[in-house]
């Protein structure tokens, strides 16, 4: 370049949502040359959190992205579910990994805040701002660029706004409309918790199911604290669910009235969490993921729901193939549509893995559900778990070859030895 030429303009990306989708998108569009913002209405990233997983392709993105050893160090390698009645007998166990079709020697479970912190270390590298205490207040796309105003009372425009944040996304409801246009339930309501590891549980989990009622606790390794779990048949639409924290408790002690085994306990640990998150099981589905110059990834675009057990990994692979195509394309409308045409069917393939006959083995809503369960547990007593599950999972899981963007990636700069 000439002393009188003008270098190009980056272009400039804000991403909202610092979860697991929000740094995952920043890492690789920084890598492709964008000018990148992160904007988190919370203070800082949030750590600790349940176990999630990281499986199939979703293992091929951390693995381009050099995290792969790093989030292998944190597997936290859970054992078994065991199953029991009212009086806590054991009715049958489960290994993990057969019961979620993982591939044992490939996937990776790990806490859902050691992800969002080595995602969010990966990308503090001194190009890619972090905003945290604020929050989109409000969008205007001209069809050149996007103005943004922001609940700190900033302002500042965009070539490109992606929404990354989360189920109750605020950039899909400014953009394309209300939640309950796009939101699917699947028919229950959950409340998540963190309670003392009073029994010593390690590395596992112990469920009591009845027809419309699931109850567990489950241990992150040898942790003194575990996570309780409660959820519970409905037929309101996710709309209806309130946000009032007393009404969520006094409709979930409602349900669960006069259940055995340690339910009384959990639902006074969950009146008393100071970390409650309840919520509809649903998934978010949608005719199209963009609008104009502003796109969805993750949760936002296509919340799998936890029933499908690959929320993560949709989102790990939706934010390097989104950012790919944002680097292979000028307009960013053709990166959009690109971007749906090679992640769409991976995502509904996943999708599809909590609805019907699939997840009703660990969220049973009929007594049915419950009989076929117990048998499915029987035939494991007397068999072991081979085959007992479908093992299609897997092929599901990792059925996208991840595009090879390589061409369109600068070098990264050279370090010196020493």
């Amino acid at each position: 370049m000439s002393k009188t030429e003008v270098p190009p303009r980056r272009r400039s990306v804000l991403v909202s949502g610092a979860s697991i989708a929000g740094p995952a998108l920043a890492y690789w569009l920084d890598r492709h040359g964008f000018a990148v913002t992160v904007v988190e209405r919370a203070p800082t990233i949030r750590t600790g959190g349940y176990p999630i997983d990281v499986r199939g392709t979703a293992i091929d993105v951390v693995e381009r992205m050099g995290l792969l050893p790093q989030i292998r160090a944190a597997h936290i390698a859970s054992r078994a579910m065991n199953f029991v009645d009212g009086q806590g007998r054991v009715i049958g166990s489960v290994p993990i990994y057969e019961a979620i079709g993982s591939d044992s020697a490939r996937d990776v479970e790990l806490p859902r805040g050691t992800l969002a912190s080595l995602l969010h270390d990966a990308t503090r590298n001194g190009t890619i701002a972090y905003r945290f205490n604020d929050s989109i207040d409000s969008l205007h796309d001209d069809g050149q660029g996007i103005d943004v105003g922001f609940a700190s009372g900033r302002r500042a425009r965009y070539d490109v706004v992606i929404g990354a944040d989360g189920l109750h996304s605020r950039t899909r409801r400014l953009v394309v409309g209300p939640e309950d246009t796009f939101t699917h339930s699947l028919g229950f309501c959950f409340s998540l918790f963190s309670m003392p590891n009073d029994r010593g549980l390690s590395h596992g989990g112990i469920v009591h199911a009845e027809a419309g009622r699931i109850s567990g606790i489950w241990a992150v390794q040898d942790s003194p604290r575990v996570f309780g779990f409660l959820a519970f048949a409905t037929d309101d639409a996710p709309a209806a669910i309130s946000r009032d924290v007393a009404e969520q408790i006094r409709r979930t002690r409602a349900a669960f009235a006069g259940m055995g085994w340690e339910v009384p306990r959990l639902l006074d640990a969950m009146a008393a969490a100071d970390d409650l998150y309840f919520d509809s099981v649903c998934q978010i589905r949608m005719p199209c993921w963009s609008k104009g110059r502003v796109a969805l990834v993750g949760d936002a675009a296509f919340a799998p729901s936890f029933r499908s057990g690959q929320g993560t990994s949709l989102a790990l692979v939706g934010a390097y193939i989104l950012a790919g195509e944002l680097a292979t394309h000028d307009d960013p409308q053709d990166a959009f549509a690109a971007y749906e045409r090679v992640a769409r069917p991976f995502v509904e393939a996943n999708q599809a893995l909590a609805t019907g006959d699939n997840g009703a083995f660990f969220l049973p809503r009929t007594q049915k559900d419950i009989q076929a369960r117990d048998r499915v547990l029987a035939e494991i007593a007397r068999n072991g778990p081979t085959g007992m599950f479908d093992a299609s999972k897997q092929a599901v899981h990792a059925s996208l070859r991840l595009p090879d963007y390589a061409s369109v990636l600068p070098a990264l700069p050279s370090v010196s030895p020493g």
